[in-house]
């Protein structure tokens, strides 16, 4: 992690590649795998880049007047990429608490599914987190706090699974909309501030590294879904 902070400026384009990935290659195709209109999904996600877009608004209103005195604080892309997140992992704990209760076996499957995804996109989350000012133990513990979403969402899908899993779709493609927003919105103008040749080069080559990290993320989880069914 202190490589990661350290370099936190230059990752940022590494961290695009992450949450385009993901969104387009992860969220989106396991929403419309369960069932979600194509037409809904489409307009689901516009509704949650305006949503986000909207927060973004707010957290900047609200925080304007600590520039002044912390220019790199409260950053608002802070709050987009934390709800995003957030979300994300609570949809998470819902699908985990979801298998535990079908099978103990496919409960564990997912788990290490769920674990393989997580990690690059947790490293992407907190290099966002760095880069809006953010010192390395609050961007820890924040990314800390939206991982515990997923302990909420165990909960929640435990109790009352049942009633809310028609939800879990528009979730997914919420947590979808908040990636592509604060990739495109926030990271990607920040790259453009740097426009010499040899930043062209670096930030494409990171960029291109973060959209292979997500492609071969569901690789990883076969291969960790047929090692576990392998050893039970």
């Amino acid at each position: 992690m202190t490589v990661l902070a350290n370099h936190a400026h230059r990752m940022v384009a590494f961290a695009v590649g992450v949450l385009l990935g993901f969104a387009f290659t992860d969220l989106l195709p396991e929403a419309l795998n369960l069932g979600i209109d194509t037409a809904d999904a489409g307009w689901t996600l516009i509704g949650g880049m305006l949503l986000f877009f909207v927060l973004e608004k707010l957290a900047i209103w609200r925080h304007s007047h600590q520039f002044t005195q912390h220019p790199q604080a409260y950053r608002a892309e802070v709050t987009i990429i934390l709800v995003g997140d957030g979300v994300h992992n609570f949809v998470d704990g819902i699908l985990l608490a979801a298998t535990f209760m079908t099978d103990i076996t496919l409960g564990w499957v997912t788990a290490m599914a769920i674990t393989a995804h997580e990690i690059p996109q947790e490293i992407s989350d907190f290099m966002v987190l760095m880069h809006a000012g953010l010192s390395r133990t609050r961007a820890l513990l924040l990314n800390m706090l939206s991982g515990s979403a997923m302990l909420a969402g165990g909960l929640v899908g435990w109790i009352g699974f049942s009633h809310i899993n028609h939800l879990i779709p528009h979730a997914l493609l919420v947590a979808a909309a908040s990636f592509i927003y604060i990739a495109l919105a926030d990271l990607v103008p920040s790259l453009h501030r740097h426009f010499q040749p040899k930043d062209l080069i670096l930030q494409s080559g990171l960029l291109i590294t973060g959209l292979a990290v997500a492609w071969t993320s569901p690789m990883m989880q076969q291969f960790l879904i047929h090692y576990w069914k392998a050893l039970v």
